[in-house]
C-alpha cells in the first residue's frame, strides 16, 4: 500500500469517527491494529499523526520494539497469558483485556516487581462469546474490587469487542449497553477504580461505537487494507 492511500484511509476514520460522535460524545482516539504488520508498513502512520498502536501477540509485540518504542503508544489488545505478562509489562502504555482474577494478579506482580503502575481495562463479554474472552456483565463488580486493591494497577475503563454480525439494530444494543454499563460504574465511584476509557469498535463497526460513546476504538483492516488481503490479517475479526 502506497503511504498516500494509507495516509487517505487514516482521515477517512477519522471523518466517519467525527460524524458518528455527532456532537453528543466526542470523537474516539484512533487505536491502529497493526498486528501482522512489518515495522516499514506501521511507520508512516506517525506521518498521519497516528501514535497509538494495537498489537495482539506479545511475541509480535517484542519482535518489533526495537522499532517502534519511544515512537508508538503501544497498546494490548488481544487475550494475554499470565505466563506472558512479564515480556511486555514495560513497554505497553494500556492492557485492554484483562477478564480474570489470576491476570490481573499476575499483572500487579509483574507491575510491582518493575517498580511501576499498570494501567488497565476490564474486558466485558457482552454478548457471552466465550472464545473472544471477556467477564459477563453480572460478574464485573466483584472483579473490579478485587483488582481496586491492587497496588500494581490502575483500572481505567472497559472494553469489549462485539460479535461479527450484520446486524447494526442488535450490534448498536450491545454498544449502547456497554455504554450504559461504563456510565453507571462512573456514578458508582468504586475506590480506585477510574471509568475514563471504553475501548469497543473495530473495523466493521467503529461508526456505530463511536455513535454510542466508545472512547477509543481499534482499527485495522480499514486502514491497512481488508482482512485476508496482502495488507490484512486473519484475527481482524477479533481486535481489528
Amino acid at each position: 500500500m502506497a503511504q498516500e492511500e494509507l495516509l487517505s484511509r487514516v482521515e477517512d476514520v477519522r471523518r466517519t469517527l467525527a460524524a458518528a460522535s455527532e456532537g453528543r460524545y466526542p470523537p474516539p482516539k484512533l487505536i491502529a491494529v497493526t498486528k501482522t504488520h512489518p515495522v516499514e508498513r506501521i511507520l508512516p502512520l506517525l506521518d498521519a499523526g497516528v501514535t497509538d498502536i494495537g498489537e495482539n501477540r506479545v511475541q509480535e509485540i517484542v519482535e518489533k520494539l526495537p522499532a517502534i518504542r519511544k515512537k508508538f503508544q503501544i497498546h494490548l489488545i488481544g487475550r494475554l497469558q499470565s505466563n506472558k505478562v512479564k515480556y511486555i509489562i514495560d513497554d505497553v502504555c494500556l492492557i485492554h483485556s484483562v477478564d480474570r482474577l489470576s491476570l490481573a494478579q499476575e499483572i500487579d506482580r509483574q507491575a510491582q516487581k518493575h517498580d511501576r503502575v499498570m494501567p488497565v481495562l476490564v474486558q466485558v463479554s457482552p454478548a457471552g462469546e466465550e472464545q473472544k474472552g471477556g467477564v459477563a456483565p453480572d460478574e464485573l463488580r466483584p472483579l473490579l474490587r478485587e483488582m481496586a486493591r491492587m497496588p500494581g494497577l490502575e483500572v481505567r475503563g472497559l472494553m469489549a469487542v462485539m460479535p461479527n454480525v450484520p446486524d447494526e439494530t442488535y450490534l448498536t444494543g450491545l454498544f449502547s449497553g456497554m455504554r450504559t454499563l461504563f456510565d453507571r460504574l462512573r456514578e458508582e465511584a468504586i475506590d480506585r477504580i477510574a471509568m475514563d476509557e471504553l475501548s469497543m469498535g473495530m473495523s466493521g463497526d467503529y461508526r456505530l461505537a463511536a455513535r454510542c460513546g466508545a472512547t477509543m476504538v481499534r482499527v485495522g483492516s480499514a486502514i491497512f487494507g481488508p482482512r485476508g488481503s496482502q495488507t490484512g490479517g486473519m484475527n481482524d475479526v477479533v481486535s481489528g
